[in-house]
């Protein structure tokens, strides 16, 4: 249920569980976390995405009812998507909802296609975000627009997401992973080194 492929320095990783809207397993969180893991020392680039018309609908919902939801999975996933020194890039395929937000927020740029949506629920379902991600989803959007999407549940439209600066940019379904690649190939053709210690100086 989730792929890796490499090619040249460059990791792609797919979410193809899409009979369940790529909702996210225990066992599926361990795996993309240790995946992520391991590109600390391989990768200079790193690709997320996901199959079918949704990107990620968060916790199955049989397995956060027994305690997923809260799991610190979620956060070992994040952060390990965060402390990579490669560029990594989010394609959203779909809607990204839930604790999924996580790992998107952890990327360092995130572009999706126009019929995405991105919500995280968390005050209607009862739980607390990971900690890492309202800090995040903050750097991005500001305070106020958090709160609208972590307390008043609001569902962001993907144009709303650009103007507000949760995404980077629009494309269209069957361009997405072409922009994709596109975005990291100077990261990919520059020198390790110095594709490090741009990506170290930027905030």
């Amino acid at each position: 249920m989730i792929r890796l492929d490499k090619s040249d320095g460059l990791w792609t990783v797919t979410i193809d569980r899409p009979d369940k809207a790529n909702s996210l397993t225990g066992a599926m969180l361990t795996e993309l976390s240790e995946i992520a893991e391991r590109a600390q020392g391989e990768a200079r680039a790193l690709i997320l995405t996901g199959t079918g018309k949704v990107f990620s609908a968060g916790a199955d919902l049989d397995e956060a009812r027994a305690g997923l939801a809260t799991s610190p999975l979620w956060e070992r996933l994040s952060g390990a998507i965060a402390a990579l020194p490669c560029l990594t890039v989010v394609a959203m395929n779909g809607t990204l909802a839930g604790g999924a937000n996580g790992m998107a927020l952890a990327c360092d740029l995130r572009i999706a296609v126009p019929s995405a949506k991105v919500f995280y629920p968390v005050m209607k379902l009862g739980f607390l975000p990971q900690p890492s991600d309202p800090k995040r989803m903050a750097a991005l959007i500001g305070p106020a627009r958090t709160r609208l999407i972590l307390m008043a549940g609001a569902k962001i439209t993907a144009q709303e997401a650009l103007t507000f600066g949760l995404i980077d940019r629009i494309v269209e379904p069957e361009q997405l992973m072409e922009e994709a690649r596109t975005l990291v190939a100077d990261s990919l053709a520059a020198d390790p080194d110095t594709a490090r210690a741009i990506g170290a100086l930027c905030p």
